[in-house]
């Protein structure tokens, strides 16, 4: 019977054969096992990338298979035909953006039989995110974001059943501390993995160490998530692969002549044994599938009904091994019954390496143009839902166009996407999407604006050009503009704005009419010489600006200076002075460069004095690829001398340097700014060596930091790194020193010694190392020749406009005393520097009518609380999250009471819940594992709840009832129903 025909007959009998069951679903569905043997966990899964080798929808489809096969619409059908045969059957759903683009399109009948499906145990989501998103260039925000718009999906359409409680994180490149904190938060029991240091996983064996207790939060007590690593890998069994995709032999029972149970049954039960004695239990779980494997899963089932049946036969001769059927989480379970105590594990799993030669450190930095993007997208997503949220937009347009946002921002974690390690056919397809969903989404924020501010008919446009200093609104002129900003933080900042001008005389003023300082200052030359940049504007007006939620600056053209309250910018060519150094000095920071070599010399700020000089270079190779950082040789410097030329103002200092052809920068410093900028222009990065490079910038320094530094956790909590070294085992180094010390840098990277502390803040994902005491050094962009070397096939040959790739972006320098919470303000800058004010542009008009709705006031807060997360939930439910972004170091707990937000906001009644929204937090129930070093066993099974009382009230409740206690690096999320 034909393909077709099968799914035909399916939908027939699916009204006869449905009865919806009470729900039997959970660890309540897993499989009885049996004490004293092996219970050998078969756990049938599909692998599909939200994009790698095809892109998303051509990898649904079954588009282009001569590049990768893969259909995954075909493989849910398939799966689904297959689990009918037998309920003993299992199958693992993992990436949500796949599962609801097909089960949009079923029927209804199709519907209630995957709904008794899941009901029953048998269809079980596990990880149930948009995708499985990155753990290394991902920021905590991102991570969040897209697990709540899965699991919502999930729990909208499913129920309690559908919720997953294991993570699934099978195919990343290294795992971060956070990510085990996230799932901890939400509930979740465990995760698993399967890829880590080929010598950390060889060490792991040997120990029985490759499962764990993970101590996910330094600052948080109780944080924790059993973590354990897959034996193989997530593909199948050698041997075993039963997929179309695969040529492993079947197995041939019955009278025939190829019959080979025999064979292939001790083959298997010799590969069991050897793994089983890798492990504390007597549970071993092995994963059957791999990358888009289970199009015809009827070849796969088939299979694997016959393994279990002659392995399990075999029992009856004595045998010790009993196989079934199971999920992640149903072995889990049984791990949890075991009542074994486990070891400990605290840092993190990066750098990975698989083998001496290949440590993924390349991935950090791969496409910085787009992981750039990234940012912005999360950008505008949190403005437009805080927005959405304050002007009550809830058309069906409005929802359709921030949910393509939020959908969109949960591929772009995806692990193929952040990472930069796809086709570029696909990455193409990535920009493609988040250049509609942010035009989309700041539709909305157009229409928010326009009720929420004193212009009606306002454009609110937004310039998604200015990283190369360009807007379109201004191109022919920035008279009588309105710049509207939006502060996505929850309390008042103030930053400095720069808006593409032409060169003329401008006034700016604020909403009172005041007359706000401002200045015009040059764009680089090299931004100028972009072949691709229109250059209708060549300058840039600075001003400074202060904003709570929305403000609005107003900028006229005048006739004279005088008129405008413009200062002048003084221009200072070393060339033309006799001294050996130019000083560019602000009120907070001095900066010493050397007119001979046009580098940075000396910063001085915080009290702190110290020589830093800063070097650009590249370590030459012919073999790293867009997962792998392989370097040929030391570092090559670039040891000419610097052009430099300086634009001093009363707001604003610059040094732009010329460093090389494809290579230039600007240093400022901003008056009342504490930390130095350095926006860095780079491309095309030469190839006519037919060699592929590693470009670097690096920062020394006199600290003695001893081969110790710090780098973020996906944004929030530090962890400390030392060269050449790692928590559990010994690095084989010998082939890629250099590399095998990078570590990934979310958005900050520091070192110390007893008195100062130097720190880079980035405004992307980097890789990043000190290779030498006091030295920061930060991998910014990449080229390569080499066709690949981890599956995608092709090089990582950036390009665009026919050239090599140009990058252009920003790193932040602070120098500091090392005293109590002085990195406060580090934390401070991150939170700026990530979500800074959003820019619209409108042309002054009339005045319109006074806003129609009050904005809640976020700013009483205490000023280490961030406002994570405002969004509509539902049509009458706002998610809100607060943070105490702080770590234990730096602040104590907090409480604050969120009654006067909660009626501004018009709420109804408020519930807590865990970290992705989607459970009651009363609700959470744990498995409890016990570490070695705890001391006894535990006599019986044992679960952990809420470490607080959730907060639940309502409208009619005391203001008592609405304090919220947070601890340090603590996140409480909530619902709160409105009127």
């Amino acid at each position: 019977m034909t393909y077709l025909g099968r799914i035909f007959l399916l939908t027939t009998i699916l009204v006869v054969f449905v009865k919806q069951s009470q729900a039997v679903c959970g660890y309540e569905s897993c499989p009885a096992t049996k004490p004293n043997m092996v219970n050998i966990h078969l756990v049938p899964h599909s692998h599909n990338d939200v994009g790698w080798l095809k892109t998303v929808d051509q990898s649904y489809y079954g588009y282009l298979n001569k590049i990768h096969h893969a259909g995954v619409q075909y493989i849910l059908d398939s799966v689904v035909s297959q689990l009918l045969q037998d309920p003993q059957r299992r199958f693992i759903q993992v990436e949500t953006a796949f599962f609801a683009k097909w089960w949009e399109v079923q029927s209804e009948s199709m519907k209630k039989v995957v709904k008794k499906l899941v009901n029953e145990g048998r269809f079980e989501f596990t990880g149930g995110a948009w995708s499985m998103n990155d753990e290394a260039d991902v920021n905590y925000q991102g991570v969040i974001d897209q697990f709540t718009v899965g699991l919502k999906f999930l729990n909208e359409t499913f129920g309690s059943c559908a919720r997953p409680r294991v993570g699934w994180q099978i195919d990343t490149f290294g795992h971060s501390r956070e990510q085990a904190a996230i799932f901890a938060h939400m509930g979740y029991d465990g995760q698993f993995f399967s890829r880590m240091d080929h010598n950390d996983k060889d060490t792991r064996l040997e120990e029985l160490t490759m499962e764990m207790i993970w101590d996910a939060s330094e600052s948080m007590s109780g944080v924790n998530l059993f973590s354990g690593m897959l034996y193989n890998f997530y593909s199948d069994t050698p041997g075993f692969c039963f997929d179309i995709l695969c040529t492993d032999e079947p197995i041939i029972d019955g009278d025939s002549e190829e019959n080979n149970v025999e064979e292939r049954v001790d083959h298997f039960i010799t590969y069991a044994k050897n793994m089983s004695e890798h492990y504390l239990t007597n549970h071993i779980m092995v994963p059957m599938g791999g990358d888009f494997q289970y199009e015809d899963a009827k070849v796969n089932y088939k299979n694997m009904d016959k393994l279990i049946k002659y392995i399990n036969e075999r029992q009856a001769s004595g045998s010790k091994y009993n196989i079934f059927y199971s999920t992640p989480s149903c072995y889990l379970n049984s791990l949890h019954q075991s009542l074994e105590s486990w070891p400990n594990k605290t840092q993190d799993f990066f750098p990975y390496a698989h083998e001496k030669n290949s440590f993924w450190t390349g991935f950090f930095t791969s496409r910085p143009t787009q992981k750039r993007f990234e940012r912005d997208g999360n950008h505008m997503l949190q403005v437009a839902k805080q927005l959405s949220v304050f002007a009550n937009l809830t058309s069906e347009q409005h929802n359709e166009d921030l949910d393509y946002l939020r959908q969109t921002m949960g591929v772009m974690q995806h692990h193929d996407a952040i990472t930069g390690t796809e086709k570029q056919a696909v990455s193409d397809d990535y920009d493609r999407m988040m250049y509609e969903a942010i035009v989309g989404a700041s539709n909305n924020a157009k229409d928010a604006l326009r009720i929420l501010t004193n212009m009606p008919n306002g454009e609110f446009e937004s310039c998604l050009k200015l990283n190369i200093s360009e807007c379109a609104f201004t191109k022919d002129g920035a008279d009588n503009v309105v710049v509207t900003l939006y502060n996505p933080l929850a309390h008042k900042s103030t930053q400095y704005v720069r808006i593409p001008v032409k060169e003329e005389n401008y006034q700016v003023t604020n909403e009172k009419g005041n007359l706000v300082p401002s200045e015009v200052v040059p764009v680089a030359k090299e931004v100028l010489d972009l072949e691709y940049r229109s250059n209708n504007t060549q300058h840039e007006l600075v001003f400074k600006a202060t904003v709570n939620k929305i403000g609005s600056y107003y900028i006229k053209k005048v006739e004279s200076s005088e008129n405008s309250q413009t200062s002048s910018i003084k221009i200072i060519n070393p060339r033309e002075s006799d001294d050996s150094e130019t000083v560019v000095e602000s009120s907070l920071i001095k900066l010493v460069i050397d007119n001979q070599t046009g580098r940075l010399k000396t910063i001085e700020m915080n009290g702190v004095s110290e020589n830093i000089v800063q070097n650009f270079g590249f370590y030459k190779t012919h073999t790293s690829c867009a997962y792998t950082f392989r370097q040929d040789g030391d570092i090559e410097l670039i040891e000419d001398d610097f052009k430099f030329t300086v634009y001093q103002g009363a707001l604003v200092k610059e040094v732009h340097q010329k460093v090389n052809e494809w290579v230039s920068q600007v240093i400022r410093i901003y008056e009342d700014v504490n930390r130095v900028e350095f926006e860095w222009l780079v491309g095309p990065i030469p190839i006519d060596d037919n060699l592929g490079s590693e470009f670097v910038t690096n920062f020394k320094s006199g600290i003695s930091s001893n081969g110790v530094f710090y780098t973020d956790s996906n944004g929030r909590e530090m962890m400390k790194r030392e060269m050449n070294k790692r928590e559990d085992f010994v690095a084989d180094l010998s082939r890629q020193p250099v590399s095998g010390n990078f570590y990934p840098v979310t958005s900050r990277i520091a070192l110390q010694d007893d008195s100062k502390r130097l720190v880079l803040l980035n405004d992307r994902s980097q890789g990043g190392a000190s290779l030498e005491d006091g030295a920061l050094e930060m991998l910014i962009h990449r080229r390569h020749l080499f066709n690949d070397g981890g599956g995608v096939g092709e090089a990582l040959n950036d390009t665009q406009y026919g050239k090599g790739l140009i990058a252009r972006g920003k790193l932040y320098l602070v120098l500091d005393l090392v005293e109590e919470k002085n990195t406060i303000t580090e934390r401070e800058a991150e939170k700026e520097l990530f979500l800074p004010f959003w820019k619209f542009f409108s042309k002054a008009g009339e005045t319109g009518k006074a806003s129609t709705k009050s904005i809640p006031d976020f700013d009483d807060l205490p000023k280490s609380v961030h406002l994570l997360t405002l969004e509509s939930f539902t049509e009458n439910e706002i998610l809100i999250r607060f943070e105490n972004f702080l770590d234990k170091s730096e602040s104590n707990v907090i409480s604050f009471n969120i009654r006067d937000i909660f009626d501004s906001l018009g709420g109804a009644a408020i519930r807590e819940t865990t970290l992705d929204g989607n459970l009651p937090l009363s609700e959470m129930k744990r498995f409890k594992f016990h570490a070695q070093n705890s001391g006894n066993k535990p006599s019986t099974v044992e679960y952990s709840t809420a470490q607080h009382k959730s907060l639940e009230a309502d409208r009619l409740d005391d203001a008592s009832k609405f304090v919220v206690t947070l601890y340090p690096m603590q996140i409480r999320t909530f619902i709160i129903q409105t009127n």
